[in-house]
């Protein structure tokens, strides 16, 4: 396939070591009967080896392709016949990663409360701009290059990028994966300042549909006294992006929710018309698919200093009104320790994950039971005082490719 890769095209002893836990009386490829009978799986065919792996959870079939070669070749096959229905439900991962030039970083299960290490494609920053669908993980680096990537089979395609993009002063990305085609629409929110002009920004929005291949830029707007961010999100085909206040008429709050139908069911003529306030006053906010619903994670400011954080509420929308669904426990949030006013924050389904940017601790908000929970300590460690941690959502897939 043209521009797809692999991210790890190598079998190490290393890596073996690092995701497996096998008898340490066996060999790769082994099993130990109860009467200590060594049973070779080695001698059984690709199909009834195929058969056997297929009955695997997907966090088991990630650990699976670091035994062998073969074992890898097996699982990572377009036409291996893993069923999703054959293990419990899946909640998504956590990928986090520190501010370094190296593409590597670990990936947390919540299920098995584990850590797997995890090599990236074609990363040569820390500074990345990151969204995930249905098992797809979309990255876009400061130069506005584009890779479409499955992290499980280790997949990756490189995307052509719509022109003039790279001039740009901020970048937003979002994508949405359609669950029966596999196709997926990328949005890309792009904020220039105009020249001469310090209180006027150009917002253009350039969306790319993976069945066509190609790049539309459905609506270019001036927007006075607001910029575009990196803060954006598709849900049920609108696409959401915070802009922030830059000066000029006085604002109640520093950040605003734009929204766009880029599903092409509906015209917009004005995104300025299609402002939503946020709840309260905040000193960053993260958008997130919950279900098809939007969840906004922001970081609330104090009433006489709005940069300066107080607490982590979580908000749902609903017909342009929020409603507040929790706000973080005092004692979560004085475990990060010392809290800046901006933090990484992304969920799927029924759980949200909280990163301080300082720190490598990850907390989880499960929406269903409402429950506040530690993940294990995370392997990445903090090496100096002003190292930088991130990382982002993403749900564990098999059958999906870029």
């Amino acid at each position: 396939m043209a521009d797809e890769t692999s991210w790890i095209s190598h079998y190490d002893d290393d890596t073996r070591k690092e995701t497996q836990d096998i008898d340490s009386l066996s060999e790769p490829g082994e099993e130990v009967d109860k009467d200590g009978t060594v049973i070779s799986l080695d001698i059984m065919t690709d199909d009834l080896l195929d058969r056997i792996l297929a009955y695997l959870p997907v966090e088991s079939i990630f650990r699976a392709s670091s035994v062998s070669k073969r074992w890898f070749s097996i699982v990572t096959s377009e036409s291996f016949s893993w069923n999703p229905s054959n293990s419990p439900p899946q909640k998504p991962w956590y990928f986090m990663f520190t501010s370094s030039d190296e593409p590597t970083g670990c990936a947390y299960d919540p299920n098995l409360r584990k850590w797997y290490c995890i090599e990236l494609p074609f990363i040569g920053t820390s500074n990345w701009i990151i969204s995930s669908s249905y098992g797809l993980v979309c990255f876009m680096d400061s130069s506005r290059v584009l890779y479409m990537c499955n992290p499980i089979t280790k997949r990756c395609k490189k995307l052509q990028e719509p022109y003039g993009l790279r001039f740009s002063d901020y970048g937003a990305l979002a994508m949405s994966v359609d669950k029966e085609s596999h196709s997926y629409i990328l949005a890309i929110v792009k904020s220039k300042q105009v020249p001469e002009n310090f209180s006027q920004w150009d917002i253009s929005i350039h969306v790319y549909k993976s069945e066509e291949e190609t790049w539309a830029t459905p609506l270019t707007e001036v927007l006075i006294g607001w910029r575009g961010g990196e803060e954006s999100v598709i849900c049920n085909g609108v696409l959401y992006f915070l802009v922030y206040f830059t000066g000029g008429v006085p604002s109640e709050s520093r950040h605003a929710l734009v929204a766009y139908n880029v599903s092409g069911r509906a015209s917009q003529a004005s995104l300025r018309r299609s402002f939503i306030s946020v709840p309260c006053s905040l000193t960053c906010g993260r958008l997130m698919n919950m279900k098809e619903k939007l969840v906004m994670v922001g970081g609330i400011g104090k009433h006489d200093r709005p940069d300066i954080i107080k607490g982590i509420g979580i908000w749902v929308l609903h017909d342009r009104k929020w409603e507040e669904i929790v706000r973080m426990p005092h004692k979560y949030f004085q475990g990060f320790g010392e809290f800046d006013e901006v933090f990484a924050s992304s969920g799927k389904d029924d759980l949200i994950y909280i990163q301080s940017y300082g720190s490598p601790a990850l907390l989880t908000f499960d929406m269903k039971v409402k429950q506040w929970k530690w993940s294990q300590k995370c392997p990445v460690t903090k090496r100096f005082p002003l190292q930088l941690f991130s990382g982002f959502c993403f749900e564990p897939r098999l059958k999906i490719a870029p």
